[in-house]
């Protein structure tokens, strides 16, 4: 076949792999297998550390909840635990607090409309 002045023999397209570029795609394969291996330790680390994280939280969760069993059980006998009372007195003094930001706030607003 002629095209374009050049003659073509038929068969397939483009060139020829020759031996250098058959080592280059060695070493562009093994380079990727590299970077996979890395992608994938990587990956693995953080699957890790995230499931470390959650083990940490659950035990957490769980020491919590043994501590509020262990409230509902005195309360049931009878017994106020102490840190129910400061959490009470805690949130009281916190109420409180709030009450006084309050009124002092609507003090300043009633101040600052009588003015003219």
């Amino acid at each position: 076949q002629v095209v374009g002045g050049k003659v073509k023999k038929p068969g397939k397209r483009g060139r020829k792999p020759a031996k250098i570029d058959l080592k280059a795609k060695l070493e562009r394969s093994r380079q990727s297998a590299r970077e996979c291996r890395a992608r994938k330790k990587l990956r693995y680390q953080y699957l890790e550390e995230l499931v470390s994280s959650r083990e940490r939280a659950i035990c957490a969760l769980r020491e919590e909840l043994e501590m509020y069993k262990q409230w509902c059980m005195a309360m049931d006998q009878g017994k106020i635990p102490s840190e129910i009372k400061a959490l009470l007195t805690g949130e009281e003094q916190g109420k409180a607090q709030q009450n006084s930001i309050k009124l002092a706030k609507a003090g300043k607003a009633e101040a600052n409309s009588s003015n003219p």
